[in-house]
């Protein structure tokens, strides 16, 4: 089975890539935004799209092809009606999977080619041609919901946490009850524990307005106040705009992290962090 990799970091509850401490670093590169890229303000004229756009089964195989061609390697596109994530790249040696937005089906080729680019190398001046293009076709980008939104399974109650309790102490002390989310645990790994390279410790989804913590913080090691900074931090992602600055989304602003400090245990986690690296990565 193939092991599959992606560029973008993986942060902890401070947003810090959480690496191996014997990992060497190497000087850092001017690099394009992040895998991911995503829409601004939603345009009005959205209202009259429907709701969930019917994706051509032949539409979405013939725009694999287009891309497929600028790439060395296998690719598989999914294209999507997504609101929020436009473009989604995970790489794997040899291959490639893309998540597009169904605005790219019938894009032109100068579009097709800086796809291939982003896809291949996350390259900058790529993404600036793709940002555009999605800046001119808002447009296609629908402004609500589905009727019927897709099911997930939640799992809050964890062996050690519950993170629903958490999630509503969190609300009401720091937001005063105005986060409307979902919070459940990732799922549960099988087979014997190993170190990883790194880990992900906390999403937030903008589509299902969902946080997913990893199941490496329900262990009996782990502090409570380390799994609240978790928590807190994605809860702040529904608070804080994401603006785009030179072309780059800023997920992390200044205020953003100032709202982080607020968090009382905010310092003791991140100390805790530090000098636990090497178990959290165990797991």
């Amino acid at each position: 089975m193939r092991q599959a990799t992606r560029e973008q970091l993986l942060f902890g509850f401070n947003g810090r890539a959480v690496m191996p401490l014997r990992r060497r670093h190497h000087p850092r590169r001017s690099r394009a935004p992040r895998n991911t890229l995503v829409a601004r303000e939603p345009d009005p004229r959205q209202g009259h799209l429907p709701l969930v756009q019917k994706i051509d089964e032949a539409a979405r195989l013939r725009l694999q092809r287009r891309i497929g061609a600028h790439l060395r390697g296998d690719l598989r596109v999914v294209v999507t009606d997504n609101r929020y994530s436009i473009i989604s790249v995970k790489r794997g040696k040899g291959y490639f999977e893309a998540r597009l937005h169904h605005m790219f089906v019938d894009a032109e080729p100068g579009i097709v080619r800086a796809l291939a680019r982003f896809i291949a190398r996350n390259e900058a001046e790529a993404s600036a041609l793709i940002n555009a293009y999605i800046d001119k076709h808002q447009d296609k980008i629908r402004h609500s919901l589905p009727a019927g939104p897709r099911k997930i399974k939640l799992t809050p109650q964890g062996q050690f946490f519950d993170l629903e309790e958490i999630f509503d102490c969190l609300n009401q002390r720091y937001f005063g009850g105005h986060i409307e989310a979902s919070i459940t645990w990732g799922r549960r790994r099988t087979g014997p524990a190993r170190r990883h390279g790194s880990v992900k410790m906390g999403s937030y989804s903008v589509e299902d307005q969902l946080i997913r913590i990893h199941i490496s913080l329900d262990r009996s090691f782990v502090p409570r106040f380390f799994v609240e900074a978790v928590v807190f931090h994605e809860m702040l992602h529904q608070v804080h705009e994401i603006p785009v600055v030179n072309g780059r989304h800023h997920f992390h602003t200044p205020a953003f992290r100032a709202h982080e400090r607020t968090f009382e245990w905010a310092e003791a986690a991140e100390r805790w962090e530090k000098e636990n690296l090497n178990r959290l990565l165990y797991f």
